[in-house]
């Protein structure tokens, strides 16, 4: 089918593909359609599949070889394709595009056609120096306070929900009802919730009225009014007017921090004293983790800085629409009211994911650095790893083929989660600045 090709590299990821396909190839594919065509067709004269090839031809044979041309160079591409470099095959997401499709029409008979299509394809860029760089990170210190203020998150976590008839305050956790009121004071029916319950001081709630509710009873009712600023990512300079009423008041009553409570806290603690050693050890291992992950991300922003890759659009919209779906399921919304909160926001989807777009961009490129280490450095498996893994995921495929497909997708999957430990080994880190364990966790 195809007599040659060759590929060009274009800017921005693109390649440009010429393809010769033999006259052959377009002869047998139109001759099987015109067949296929005199087979089904009903032509005024001539009983069902009888007419004359030289009628249907006289009729419709230029359309017909059209239709069967395309066809067969459609084909062409996927067969010039499978076996290019895969920095010159078409992305799985990037549709070939036929250029100067105007000059091939109409189609001759018995003659070669040469064509081209234009996709995007695998970023092509040269790797940045990735070993023997110094990082410089910030490094926590686990204080005295720290750990008394994670025994104080235990004791929150161990105490007793009971019923408060006393007004609200920061801490209390609070049951109520609320609705949008519009300019005439009229409930808007849509923003209507009821037996909402959140912490009051933790603003996990969409309005983030918690300053607002203190002081309230159960039973009391108000209209609050909130302006919210022009920055505020959620209402952008809005006015509301909510309705609330207190449905239910209730306060966490804590536990007094003794040798019992250690003891509830983990059996191997038998005093006040052990609690504090293993909540300071807690802390100091849970520091040490974001270190790791700080000095990761420090040096894949490094990587990513000291290199110029253009990103495919398909790759970035696929970024993008992945970013959404993730938005979409968290938010817990149906698509409806996303929409609607929206609106209200005068916030759409296109904004969020333009807004999204140099973050994806990052992400993107820290990927493909990463991937071209990966292929790069070709690290060895532990065979007996590789084969226990191998054994455990394709244990009901027979195919042998199907197999030995999978099986490099593993191989892949294990050595690109080799990469990040050997970045971190080949590569020194120095101490920036040290921060408070609470600043440094983000807390």
């Amino acid at each position: 089918m195809v007599l040659n090709k060759s590929v060009k590299r274009l800017e921005n990821s693109m390649c440009e593909l010429t393809i010769t396909v033999d006259k052959e190839s377009i002869e047998k594919a139109y001759s099987e359609r015109i067949n296929k065509y005199r087979k089904d067709l009903q032509i005024p004269g001539f009983r069902k599949g009888m007419a004359p090839l030289s009628v249907i031809e006289r009729k419709w044979g230029d359309a017909i070889r059209e239709e069967a041309t395309f066809s067969t160079l459609e084909s062409a591409v996927g067969e010039a394709t499978k076996d290019l470099e895969m920095t010159e095959r078409p992305l799985p997401y990037s549709t070939p595009e036929l250029q100067d499709e105007e000059k091939l029409i109409p189609f001759k008979k018995d003659e070669d056609v040469t064509f081209t299509v234009k996709y995007e394809s695998y970023p092509v860029f040269e790797l940045p120096q990735y070993k023997g760089l110094e990082i410089e990170v910030d490094e926590a210190e686990v204080t005295d306070d720290d750990v008394n203020e994670e025994i104080e998150r235990l004791r929150d976590q161990n105490a007793i929900v009971r019923k408060k008839d006393g007004e609200i305050a920061k801490g209390d956790i609070v049951t109520l009802s609320y609705v949008e009121l519009d300019e005439e004071g009229k409930p808007v029916a849509e923003t209507e919730r009821k037996d909402f319950t959140f912490t009051c001081g933790t603003t996990y709630n969409y309005y983030r009225i918690d300053d607002d509710i203190v002081g309230m009873k159960k039973g009391d009712e108000k209209v609050i009014d909130k302006k919210y600023a022009d920055d505020d990512v959620t209402f952008k300079g809005r006015s509301v007017k909510l309705s609330v009423k207190i449905d239910e008041v209730k306060f966490r009553d804590l536990p007094e921090v003794d040798d019992d409570f250690a003891q509830d806290v983990k059996s191997e603690y038998k005093t006040v004293e052990d609690l504090k050693k293993g909540t300071r050890e807690k802390l100091e291992k849970e520091a040490e983790e974001k270190a790791k992950n700080d000095k990761m991300n420090a040096l894949v922003d490094k990587l990513v800085e000291s290199v110029k890759i253009d990103i495919p659009s398909s790759m970035l919209k696929v970024e993008l629409d992945n970013s959404w779906r993730n938005f979409v399921k968290q938010s817990g919304l149906d698509d409806k009211t996303l929409d609607m909160f929206l609106k209200m926001q005068n916030n759409t989807k296109e904004q969020i994911m333009e807004d999204w777009k140099p973050s994806a961009e990052k992400n993107i490129k820290a990927q493909l650095i990463m991937e071209a280490i990966q292929k790069k450095e070709d690290f060895k498996l532990d065979e007996e790893e590789y084969e226990k893994k191998c054994s455990e995921q394709l244990k009901d495929i027979a195919d042998e083929e199907t197999k030995g497909y999978y099986k490099e997708l593993i191989k892949d999957e294990m050595q690109y989660s080799m990469v990040p430990s050997f970045l971190l080994e080949n590569n020194s880190f120095k101490t920036g600045k040290k921060v408070s364990f609470k600043e440094y966790m983000g807390r």
